[in-house]
């Protein structure tokens, strides 16, 4: 299992496979690697690297609580690509991870030659806030996984139609451990406990400044075209404020694509192309 430890001493989990131009892919809020096994098959010639945030995945979780923040997740992506000897990698953030991938360029910029934000931008739309908050930290009700699968179906289906079970089955899988007396969550709870604190200590920061970090690179943004995260609003605006920016929206999904889909598979490439 490859590790690396970051610099106030925690093991953090990463994947890095294949071989070629690095791509590296940071996941969703409460994700993990496994929120790119879909997009894996058709990065052969790429190589392709994954982690796991601290608290999430097979990574430690830390003690306290309120290092979960993007700075401190950036902070710790810099370390991997130390630890990789990397330089300059072009970064495929999804949700969270393209907030940090902003973060990044803010800065460290010299770490970041281009960024494919996957359903995510400098406005984070309310709705879909008040429903991550719904089950962030939370035991899933669901005891086993096909239950589980199936709840996931039931409510997200509407957002993704045409998704067949066995895709539900391997998300529910990805996000949840089966103990045998029910299920857990592949992530620390206290999670929830660090979102709460943030919202408390203020108004959410203004991300713009972060987004304004990503011109002059290489930048595709992916919208799923039901979601409730990125707006068609704040992509307008995102547009209007880098007009190079490239804006594919998939249909048939929500928050957040799988990024198998035509659409996405060829906004990835395109960037790679332009990074390469």
């Amino acid at each position: 299992m490859a590790r690396f430890r970051t610099s106030d001493g925690l093991g953090l989990h990463f994947e890095d496979r294949g071989a070629g131009q690095p791509l590296l892919c940071l996941p969703g809020l409460t994700r993990n690697t496994r929120d790119f096994d879909f997009l894996a098959p058709h990065m052969a010639s790429r190589r392709m690297i994954a982690m796991d945030y601290r608290g999430r995945g097979q990574s430690d979780f830390a003690e306290d609580f309120h290092s979960y923040n993007v700075m401190r997740e950036a902070q710790d992506v810099v370390g991997l690509l130390d630890h990789l000897d990397l330089g300059a990698v072009t970064i495929l953030g999804t949700s969270r991870g393209g907030l940090i991938a902003m973060a990044l360029a803010a800065a460290h910029p010299d770490r970041v030659s281009g960024v494919i934000l996957n359903d995510v931008g400098p406005v984070v739309a309310a709705d879909g806030i008040a429903r991550i908050m719904e089950y962030v930290g939370r035991p899933p009700a669901a005891r086993s996984l096909d239950a589980a699968a199936e709840s996931m179906l039931a409510a997200l289906g509407p957002q993704f139609p045409g998704v067949p079970a066995d895709r539900w089955r391997a998300l529910a899988a990805a996000q949840f451990a089966d103990t045998g007396e029910g299920l857990a969550l592949r992530y620390d709870p206290r999670l929830r406990d660090a979102l709460l604190a943030q919202a408390e200590a203020g108004p959410v920061p203004d991300l713009w400044p972060l987004f304004a970090a990503l011109a002059g690179r290489p930048l595709g943004v992916l919208r799923g075209a039901s979601s409730d995260i990125l707006s068609q609003d704040t992509l307008a605006r995102m547009q209007d404020h880098n007009p190079a920016l490239i804006a594919v929206t998939v249909p048939d999904r929500g928050h957040v694509p799988f990024l198998d889909e035509p659409e996405s598979l060829a906004l990835i490439h395109r960037i790679l192309k332009d990074t390469a």
